[in-house]
């Protein structure tokens, strides 16, 4: 199977991908407007961290796609569908799971710094820096950015603002009654997780 990013049978880009699903599942009035403002951001080219997941040019796209395509995939167990009757528009779906991240639009910067390299001799390398011009926090930075162009249902809004689950240093009271009150949350914040730590981490390697 071909990852992310790489050649395969759609012989897509992560990029190309991207607008597919977004222009094929989010219709909504004023998504022409937020995905004209990605395109004109680093949305495309930007890390998803600055040391751990996707810390890499592209990473938050693929990132972005990697919960999307946990989430359609947690979205669709029969147990969610039969047992708890859990179901979300293909829309819903679409942006929580591409937009989860879109913070991190424009905050991550390049800067130098000397290493040596494997013969000892001192080098510039690259490194990821945090540059937050809208310290608005995580989630919440997310809400109100999407917010700012197209309106979003409370489902989307709680599953996009709790997507960390308890990794952050949110009240664990707030957390806990959001992931139950609202099951997008819960599913959103289990395909972050599924994304970060196995199709990103150290699993990822063994996965190819």
């Amino acid at each position: 199977m071909p990852q992310r990013g790489e050649k395969g049978s759609t012989d897509m880009t992560n990029q190309e991908r991207f607008l597919q699903i977004f222009n094929e599942k989010i219709t909504r009035e004023g998504a022409d407007k937020l995905l004209e403002f990605l395109q004109k951001s680093d949305f495309f080219t930007a890390p998803a961290s600055t040391r751990y997941h996707g810390a890499h040019e592209g990473g938050l796209l693929a990132h972005s796609l990697n919960v999307y395509d946990c989430l359609v995939d947690i979205l669709n167990r029969p147990r969610m569908k039969e047992l708890y009757k859990i179901e979300y528009s293909d829309e819903s779906i679409a942006i929580a799971g591409l937009l989860h991240d879109i913070c991190k639009v424009n905050f991550y910067k390049t800067s130098f710094r000397n290493v040596k390299d494997e013969n000892g001799k001192w080098v510039s390398a690259p490194y990821y820096t945090i540059e937050d011009n809208l310290p608005y926090g995580h989630g919440e930075k997310s809400v109100y950015i999407v917010s700012g162009f197209m309106r979003l249902t409370r489902d989307e809004a709680f599953a996009i603002r709790y997507h960390m689950g308890f990794s952050g240093t949110e009240d664990t009271n707030n957390v806990g009654r959001a992931l139950e009150m609202f099951p997008l949350a819960y599913a959103v914040c289990c395909a972050d997780m599924e994304a970060a730590f196995l199709m990103e981490g150290k699993l990822a390697g063994e996965l190819k």
